[in-house]
């Protein structure tokens, strides 16, 4: 009983914690803001704005919805616990069963509280390149998007395919998605790094156990808010025929657009869209946000330099590992959280992967933050 007390006291603390950051007025005065703008006869003139309008309105409903279940949740128990005698097994048995329904959904809206950063709100670029390994590498580049993809309509985003190059005997080199929802960037940027997969290879004819990988890079999109320069004179526009056996992805037509970013030799291209104007326009959005990324990974790497900390997390570094045979496991080398259902991962099942990750980032931070404050 005392036990079951304590476990309340602490479900409470968290949840105070929670209202402290969410802040449930500011959310109800932003939701009766949306509302207005979308009671305006043109809202939907702006097709794209209407979509984060309502992708927003529903994100705070869904939170304001979660925060009043615990708020209502955690009550009841308080009542129950009050009139409950302590010799009364059954009702302590239902106030265990409640309080651990209760701390599931508390967790649930403590990952919202994590994505507090600057660029969290904002939709994704999400890069996946094949690494080493030929065919193999490629068709685990290609399962990697198909994971993404099923992961970002389980949460009910929009999906657009703003590049892709196809391999020439399955799978793909490369591509890039456009992933359009509240929060995209702040849940996929731990995604970031090396995937490495182990499995007995489709392509193989002695059916031989292969090791490939493949990189995923997340960028948030910039938008007018956040000023990056680009000048003219600094990019080299090229326009080319969309190749390759692009199938559902790509258009072929003679107006797909490459840009180069002389001052730093980045490249980024497009050709999902149907005129030259929209991918030059989608090309300038993807370049402006590696720029932005740039920038921001030089801050980081200055910062390290005068703090004097390694890092086992960063560009290039493997992630996670997937591995189908000769068992299956897949395992994130950095929070160690792994399950042994392959398939649901595959099948964009990957929620548990980024929550990990944002408790163990906020628990990074939080340790970094108190060894600020002891040396000062």
């Amino acid at each position: 009983m005392q036990e079951l007390k304590a476990q309340t006291q602490d479900l409470k603390d968290r949840f105070d914690q929670v209202l402290k950051v969410l802040n449930p007025d500011k959310l109800r005065e932003e939701l009766r803001s949306l509302d207005q703008e979308m009671s305006r006869q043109d809202f939907w003139e702006d097709q794209a704005r209407a979509k984060e309008v309502i992708q927003r309105r529903k994100w705070i409903e869904e939170t304001l919805s979660q925060i009043e279940a615990v708020d209502k949740a955690l009550k009841d128990v308080e009542e129950l616990a009050q009139v409950s005698d302590e010799t009364d097994t059954e009702a302590w048995a239902i106030i265990g069963d409640e309080l651990t329904q209760i701390e599931e959904k508390v967790k649930k809206l403590e990952i919202k509280t994590f994505l507090s950063e600057e660029m969290d709100p904002k939709n994704a670029y999400l890069t996946v390149q094949a690494g080493a390994g030929g065919t193999e590498a490629c068709d685990w580049a290609q399962m990697l998007l198909r994971m993404y993809r099923r992961w970002a309509e389980r949460k009910g985003f929009d999906v657009e395919v703003v590049d892709i190059t196809p391999d020439d005997v399955a799978g793909i080199k490369s591509a890039t998605l456009l992933i359009k929802g509240p929060y995209a960037y702040g849940y996929l940027k731990g995604e970031q790094g090396v995937h490495r997969l182990v499995r007995i290879s489709p392509f193989d004819a002695s059916a031989r156990r292969h090791t490939s990988f493949a990189a995923v890079s997340v960028m948030p999109q910039i938008d007018e808010t956040i000023k990056v320069e680009i000048r003219d004179e600094d990019l080299k526009i090229e326009t080319f025929r969309a190749s390759g056996a692009g199938g559902q992805y790509v258009n072929k037509t003679d107006t797909a657009v490459r840009i180069t970013h002389i001052p730093t030799g980045i490249v980024v291209s497009c050709q999902q869209e149907r005129s030259q104007f929209q991918n030059k326009r989608k090309a300038l959005e993807l370049l402006k946000a590696k720029l932005y990324q740039l920038e921001r990974q030089k801050l980081m790497e200055k910062k390290k330099q005068y703090e004097g900390e390694k890092t086992d997390i960063g560009w290039g570094h493997q992630i996670r590992s997937y591995v189908f045979q000769p068992y299956k496991l897949v395992k994130d080398l950095r929070t160690g959280y792994e399950t042994s259902n392959v398939e649901a991962v595959m099948d964009g099942e990957i929620d548990e992967f980024i929550e990990s990750y944002l408790r163990y980032r906020a628990q990074k931070l939080a340790k970094s933050q108190d060894q600020d404050s002891e040396s000062g």
